[in-house]
């Protein structure tokens, strides 16, 4: 698996800094945003160090399946009953903050502060 030891993605999957984890198995981690746009707010990043959703490649398919599969798992574990939302901000023109794919899985009432 690779891993960039300056991401703060990658810290948080190596324990290095800490996460309200919500799920987590050998290819995926999702965690409550530190600062949600909506009621419930969670990402989902996977623990290979992907930059961003341009670099993900034909061998990629089944960890982005993984990611999209488990949002709707997650949104109903959470009690989001009326629908969620996803993003995933691609490069600097695209709004990515940090270089680590990561796909925000957003629901609950709105409005919602962002979004």
């Amino acid at each position: 698996m690779s891993h960039d030891p300056n991401c703060i993605f990658c810290k948080i999957i190596a324990g290095q800094i800490p996460s309200k984890k919500a799920y987590e198995d050998e290819h995926l981690l999702a965690f409550h945003d530190i600062h949600p746009w909506a009621p419930v707010h969670v990402l989902i990043i996977p623990k290979t160090h992907i930059a961003t959703h341009a670099e993900l490649g034909s061998e990629h398919a089944e960890l982005a399946g993984r990611m999209l599969v488990l949002a709707p798992q997650l949104m109903k574990e959470l009690g989001v009953t009326g629908g969620f939302r996803t993003v995933i901000n691609t490069g600097p023109d695209g709004g990515q903050e940090v270089y680590h794919l990561h796909m925000h899985v957003m629901g609950g009432p709105r409005p919602w502060a962002k979004g």
